[in-house]
């Protein structure tokens, strides 16, 4: 029989898998407690949270959510839930990884979907969502600015006519 406390953590996980879009798994053995809480607050700047829960509880809440089962849920780990973005937290691991030796990406949940190391740190060499938008701007504004160029011409030829005529008639 579960105790309550496991039941509480379960309906926890639980409620952070419905209110994020995925998360990742880390293995987190042998960071320092700065090295945690400068991870932790780069999570959190990203729009992300770090959790450590036992895999046990984990894949009993997955199960409960009908969420494919992950291989890689062996050791310490410790969960990052992210909301809509997931690049900006893969960012943030890939980045805090490469500097420490510790911390190792195992993979996560992104779209419903099991992904593994590869795939987490494809996903963080990804351009952000803002860079997205910006490039989308600019590639909708560029023909938009074509079109007004091409609409101004006559009236600048035509100015450009009369200021000829003007300047004619002035040096006569």
């Amino acid at each position: 029989m579960p105790t309550q406390g496991k039941v509480n953590t379960v309906a926890e996980i639980s409620k952070a898998l419905e209110e994020s879009a995925g998360f990742f798994v880390i293995h987190y053995r042998g960071l320092s407690v700065k090295d945690s809480q400068d991870l932790r607050r780069s999570l959190t700047e990203s729009g992300a949270h770090m959790k450590v829960y036992k895999n046990n509880l984990v894949r009993r809440a997955l199960a409960d959510a009908n969420l494919p089962e992950m291989d890689f849920l062996v050791g310490p780990s410790a969960y990052v839930f992210y909301g809509e973005d997931p690049v900006a937290p893969a960012k943030v691991l890939k980045k805090f990884a490469k500097e420490l030796q510790f911390l190792e990406i195992r993979g996560g949940l992104a779209d419903g979907q099991v992904v593994d190391v590869n795939q987490v740190k494809a996903i963080a060499d990804l351009p952000s969502r803002e860079e997205l938008i910006a490039k989308l701007l600019g590639t909708l504004q560029n023909p938009l600015a074509k079109v007004v160029r091409v609409l101004n011409g006559p009236q600048q030829q035509f100015a450009q006519v009369v200021k000829a005529i003007a300047d004619q008639k002035s040096a006569a």
